[in-house]
C-alpha cells in the first residue's frame, strides 16, 4: 500500500494543516478514508487527480471529516467532468447526512442528473463488509458525531491498515489495530482527559497494548505541535500534509 497524507489537521486547521483526508493506494483500488471540509483544495494543492479515486470510506459524519464530500460531487459534475463510477462508504446515516449537506451548501443539488453514477454504502458496524474487493471492519468508538462514530480496519489481502477516527480511549481500538501494517491514531491533545478526543499522555502507556507494526499519529492541536521531538523518540511516526508513506 502506499499512502498519501492529503490533510492531517485537526477541525481547526491546527498548524496550517488541511482536514483529514488519506489517499490509499492499494494493490486493487485507489481508496481515499476522509474527506474533510478542506480536501478538495489540498487533493488540488497535491495535484492528486480526484477522478482516480474509487472509493471514498468515512469514519464518522463530522464536518472536517466529511464536509468535502458537496463541493467534490458537484466538481465531479461540473469541472472534472467525471464518467467513472464512485462509492462512498460510511457509518449508517450517511446518505441522510450528506443529502442534508448538499442541500445546506447548494440547495436543490440532490436532484442534480448526474453524469456519473455515484451510491453510498453504509457500514454496519462491528459486521465485516467488502468494499470494491477490500475487507473493511469497523467499530464504534467514543465520538459524539449524532450517528456512528468508527475506527476501520481495512485489507487488500496483502497489507492492512488501521485508523481511529476520532476517539477518546477505547478497548474497541485494540482488534482494530492488531498486527496492521500501520495504525493511524488520533492525538488531539498533549495532556489530559477530554471528550471524545486521545491525548498523548493517555495513549503512551497504552500504545504497546494496540499491537500495531507502525503508529502514526494524527489530528493534533498545538499543544501536541509544540512537542512533536518528544513523541518522535517514543517511537511513534507523526502524520504530515504531503507526506509520502510505503507499507
Amino acid at each position: 500500500m502506499r499512502l498519501i497524507i492529503v490533510g492531517c489537521g485537526d477541525a481547526f486547521g491546527s498548524g496550517g494543516r488541511y482536514n483529514t483526508c488519506f489517499w490509499l493506494e492499494t494493490a486493487k483500488r485507489t481508496i481515499v478514508i476522509d474527506f474533510g471540509a478542506s480536501s478538495l483544495p489540498a487533493l488540488k494543492a497535491r495535484k492528486l487527480d480526484p477522478n482516480a479515486i474509487d472509493v471514498i470510506v468515512l469514519s464518522h459524519l463530522h464536518g472536517d471529516h466529511f464536509g468535502g464530500l458537496p463541493f467534490l460531487l458537484l466538481d465531479y459534475q461540473f469541472l472534472a467532468r467525471r464518467e467513472n463510477p464512485l462509492l462512498i462508504a460510511g457509518p449508517p446515516g450517511t446518505r441522510a447526512r450528506l443529502d442534508a449537506a448538499m442541500e445546506v451548501f447548494f440547495p436543490k443539488s440532490t436532484g442534480t442528473n448526474w453524469r456519473f453514477p455515484w451510491k453510498v454504502q453504509e457500514i454496519a458496524v462491528g459486521i465485516p463488509s467488502d468494499v470494491l474487493g477490500h475487507s473493511l471492519l469497523t467499530a464504534e468508538v467514543l465520538h459524539q458525531s449524532g450517528a456512528p462514530s468508527t475506527a476501520l480496519r481495512l485489507s487488500d489481502g496483502h497489507k492492512t491498515f488501521a485508523y481511529s477516527g476520532d476517539t477518546e480511549w477505547t478497548d474497541a481500538l485494540l482488534p482494530i489495530a492488531a498486527e496492521s501494517d500501520l495504525f493511524i491514531c488520533e492525538c488531539y491533545a498533549y495532556g489530559g482527559k477530554m471528550t471524545g478526543h486521545l491525548s498523548w499522555e493517555i495513549l503512551k502507556p497504552r500504545s504497546r497494548d494496540l499491537r500495531a507494526k507502525r503508529i502514526m499519529l494524527t489530528h493534533m492541536n498545538p499543544t501536541v505541535l509544540a512537542r512533536l521531538e518528544e513523541i518522535k523518540a517514543a517511537g511513534m511516526l507523526i502524520a504530515d500534509d504531503g507526506l509520502v508513506l510505503e507499507f
